[in-house]
C-alpha cells in the first residue's frame, strides 16, 4: 500500500491587522518556509491592498510552486466571517462595510480562500501545531491590544449562525465598570484583561501611590511591559496591576468553563508574558468561582506557538481544518 505524500503540500497563511499584515508559506508540519509582510493601513481600496497583496506574495509562490503543491489560502481577519468569506464592519481597517474577501483573493491569487476571524485562527493553529493538538474541547483566549476567542466543542469550532460567535472578550465581567475606549460597553474583560486595559489600570494605581517604580515612566511608556519590568524588580504597586487583571480575567474564566466545560484554556499574545504574575491569580479566581463539578478539572496552558508566526500559522492551518 503506498502513503500519500503530503511533504510537497503547503498553504499560504495571511494576517490581516489594522496596521500590518503577515504572511507566509507554510508546510504541513507547521514550518514557515518563507514570510513577509505590508503595510494594511497603505491603501485606501481593498482593491489596491489586494493588488500589493499578490505583487508581495506572487514571488514566494512562483519560487516554492517549481517543488511544491499550494493547497489553498487561510486568512486570518478582524470581523472575519467563515461562513461567508467576508470581512464585516471591522473597526480597525480602512475599508469599510462588509467586503467579499473570500472571493476577491480567489479571482486574483486563483487559490481557494478560507477566511476567518484572527482568534479563531489562532486556535486552529494551536489545534494543529500546536498545545491543542488531540484536545477536542478547549478554548483559545489571545490577550493582546484586545481579547479575542476561539471556542472549540466536540473538535469543531462554534460560530454561531452567523459566523460570530465567540467574542468573549466583549462579555461583561464588571457591570457598569470601566468604559471600552472604542465599543463603549461598560465592564466588559477587553477593558481589563487585555494590554490596553492592563495599561488603564496601571495609570490608575501608579496616580494611588506616588512611591510606586511605575512613577517613573512618562504617561505615554506605561504599557503592559513596563508594568511586568516593574513587576519583576518587586514593586508591589505593578505586581497589584497584575493580581487584579487575573482576577477579572480568572472571574471571566470561570464563567466560559461552565459554559462549555473544555478541557483547557489557552492563553496567547503580548500579555502572557506577565506569566505567574497573571496566571496564578486567574487561576485561583477561576477556581474560586466554578462549582464543585467543575474545579480542578481544567487546564489553564499558555500557547506553543511562537508568537512571531502563530498568526501566520493560524491563518495557514484553516486550509487543511475541512
Amino acid at each position: 500500500m503506498s502513503l500519500i505524500d503530503l511533504s510537497k503540500n503547503v498553504a499560504l497563511g495571511i494576517d490581516i491587522g489594522g496596521t500590518n499584515t503577515k504572511f507566509g508559506v507554510v508546510n504541513h508540519r507547521g514550518e514557515v518556509i518563507e514570510k513577509g509582510n505590508l503595510r494594511t493601513d497603505a491603501y485606501e481600496t481593498v482593491e489596491q491592498y489586494i493588488d500589493a497583496l499578490y505583487e508581495n506574495i506572487y514571488p514566494l509562490i512562483e519560487r516554492h510552486s517549481k517543488e511544491r503543491t499550494f493547497d489553498g489560502i487561510g486568512i486570518g481577519a478582524p470581523n472575519g466571517n467563515y461562513y461567508t468569506g467576508t470581512i464585516e464592519q471591522a473597526p480597525n481597517l480602512p475599508w469599510k462595510g462588509v467586503i467579499p474577501f473570500g472571493k476577491l483573493m480567489t479571482e486574483k491569487f486563483s487559490l481557494p480562500a478560507t477566511v476567518t476571524n484572527d482568534a479563531n485562527a489562532a486556535a486552529f493553529g494551536e489545534m494543529l501545531f500546536g498545545a491543542a493538538r488531540g484536545m477536542k474541547d478547549f478554548i483559545m483566549i489571545t490577550l493582546g491590544t484586545g481579547v479575542g476567542s476561539g471556542i472549540v466543542a466536540s473538535g469543531k469550532l462554534i460560530y454561531g449562525h452567523d459566523g460570530f460567535a465567540g467574542e468573549l472578550g466583549h462579555t461583561i465581567v464588571k457591570p457598569g465598570g470601566r468604559k471600552h475606549w472604542s465599543t463603549g460597553s461598560e465592564g466588559s474583560l477587553e477593558a481589563y484583561a487585555s494590554a490596553t486595559g492592563i495599561a488603564i489600570t496601571a495609570k490608575k494605581m501608579r496616580a494611588e501611590f506616588p512611591e510606586s517604580m511605575l512613577n517613573q515612566y512618562p504617561e505615554d511608556a506605561i504599557n503592559s511591559k513596563t508594568v511586568h519590568e516593574c513587576a519583576l524588580k518587586g514593586d508591589p504597586v505593578a505586581v497589584e496591576v497584575f493580581r487584579y487583571t487575573g482576577q477579572k480575567l480568572g472571574e471571566a474564566l470561570a464563567n466560559f468553563v461552565m459554559f462549555s466545560s473544555p478541557e483547557a484554556i489557552l492563553l496567547f499574545g503580548g500579555v502572557i508574558k506577565a506569566g505567574d504574575f497573571i496566571l496564578k491569580p486567574a487561576k485561583l479566581h477561576m477556581e474560586r468561582n466554578l462549582l464543585p463539578i467543575f474545579r480542578n478539572k481544567v487546564r489553564l496552558v499558555f500557547s506553543e506557538l511562537d508568537e512571531a508566526d502563530a498568526a501566520i500559522l493560524g491563518a495557514s492551518a484553516l486550509v487543511w481544518e475541512k
